[in-house]
């Protein structure tokens, strides 16, 4: 691929200084079914193997109130066969030629992902259709497989230090619409209370065609890829999807602060946590590389500043709720996670944040180390889509998030136009103080027998089959 040459020419030379015809375009070819399906293809004949992604509008946002965890729940289930695939069939179609799959819920979208050899396209894409047109809907299914939930959340939550309050617990904190700050992995009572009628019900709203997107990358025509779409899904009846609410929020105006404990941790942590610009906004890619120069790797402001200088801080890192920077439709969060020493404390740590950001702030990010974030960022973002699962289920996403999976070749662009002056202006606007909300994680001793068990947080429902 020319991608190798694109990345050591990023070593020494900045984007625009490239021709037009250096950069790396990922071909794309988009169509859009009589039932509403939109196919995205991206023919890359380098080896003889394919990436499948199915992306449906749907997310823990979306879920039913009084029934959290249902969209991961859901996404379980659609791994448990169909009336014409039984239990097992997808799986062993998927491994009997070298290949795999896996699915992911997060709050705008629930994928289904598959690489295999080139072969397996046709069974595959048979499977996808069965199962959007309908599940084996079983009372002894549904009660397998929220056990399957529930043993995840003893086993990645109940007995994980931290356990994701870094995701979880801080949406709860810093959002006041239920959509945006419950619990997607679900309380145990939600999830058994999720029956056979909302299953269906849950199909039949958001698994339609006209709700999903099917990208197909690797070694295969365009031609032959919309003709083996229209061929097994064309005839899955589109279904009307329900209206979605107002789920969005202003800015915080007022900062908001929890102290929690936690009898796993072996040293205290914290998230500090703000709200994103809109997607798509003007500011948008301006606090997406803020957000990289602070946190983007041992060379980023926060490490050096609290990790490396003052040493207040044993590591930093940043997160954007439970997707990536780029992958959301509603509102989501920049977040800063740290475990600091047992001699330093949350507050030294915070006002240390607050003032490597109040330099960027009042003096502007420094040139050089703005353009070399920038130029890894756009080298990170192509190297993210050589694999051929990764640029079908990265174009499925942005086709399903902004309506156009071409934004992908917009995106370095809108990095590369950043300048200092918008870093500037951003981390004025969104990481000021009064905007943060913070939770504050200290080691604890263990409940006493009979005590109430600690509130747990819950981390991403991702990689969730069993």
């Amino acid at each position: 691929m020319r991608f190798r040459l694109f990345l050591a020419l990023c070593l020494f030379l900045s984007l625009p200084a490239l021709a037009a015809d250096d950069r790396w375009h990922v071909p794309i070819e988009v169509k859009k079914l009589d039932n509403g399906l939109t196919v995205v293809v991206s023919s890359d004949h380098s080896a003889p193997t394919i990436g499948i992604s199915v992306v449906y509008k749907v997310g823990m946002r979306l879920e039913p109130k009084g029934r959290t965890g249902f969209a991961h729940l859901f996404e379980h289930l659609m791994f448990q066969g169909t009336p014409k695939a039984g239990k097992g069939v997808f799986d062993k179609v998927t491994s009997g030629g070298g290949g795999w799959n896996n699915g992911s819920t997060r709050p705008d979208f629930t994928n289904y992902i598959e690489s295999a050899p080139v072969s397996a396209l046709e069974p595959l894409l048979w499977l996808e259709a069965d199962r959007m047109r309908t599940l084996d809907f079983k009372p002894e299914t549904l009660k397998n497989q929220q056990d399957v939930v529930k043993e995840e959340i003893r086993s990645n939550v109940t007995n994980t230090p931290y356990a994701g309050f870094m995701w979880i617990d801080i949406a709860k904190l810093a959002f006041d619409k239920w959509e945006n700050s419950h619990d997607g992995y679900g309380s145990f009572d939600d999830l058994e209370r999720a029956n056979l009628d909302d299953v269906r019900a849950f199909h039949r709203d958001f698994y339609g065609p006209n709700n999903a997107v099917l990208a197909i990358a690797g070694d295969v025509t365009p031609e032959r890829a919309f003709a083996l779409a229209k061929k097994y899904f064309g005839a899955v009846k589109s279904r009307a999807v329900p209206p979605r609410t107002d789920f969005t929020e202003p800015l915080n105006d007022a900062p908001r602060r929890l102290l929690q404990g936690d009898p796993l941790a072996q040293v205290p942590a914290l998230v500090a946590a703000w709200k994103m610009p809109d997607r798509a906004s003007p500011d948008h890619a301006p606090m997406v590389v803020l957000g990289e120069l602070l946190t983007g790797g041992n060379a980023s402001l926060l490490y050096q500043g609290l990790v490396k200088g003052r040493e207040l801080a044993l590591g930093m890192e940043g997160l954007y709720g439970l997707t990536g920077p780029f992958e959301y439709d509603g509102p989501t969060l920049f977040s800063v996670f740290a475990m600091f020493k047992p001699t330093s404390n949350a507050d030294a740590v915070l006002a240390a944040i607050d003032e490597e950001i109040g330099k960027v702030a009042k003096n502007g990010p420094d040139t050089a180390a703005l353009q070399r974030v920038k130029t890894r960022m756009k080298a990170d973002w192509y190297n993210g889509l050589e694999g051929y699962v990764e640029r079908a289920d990265m174009l499925a996403r942005l086709q399903a998030l902004w309506g156009d999976a071409k934004v992908s070749e917009q995106i370095p662009q809108w990095i590369e136009a950043v300048s200092a002056a918008d870093v500037q202006r951003v981390a004025a606007r969104y990481l000021a103080p009064q905007r943060r909300s913070v939770i504050e994680r200290q080691p604890r001793p263990a409940a006493a027998p009979g005590s109430p068990p600690p509130a747990a947080s819950a981390p991403a429902a991702s990689g969730a089959k069993p």
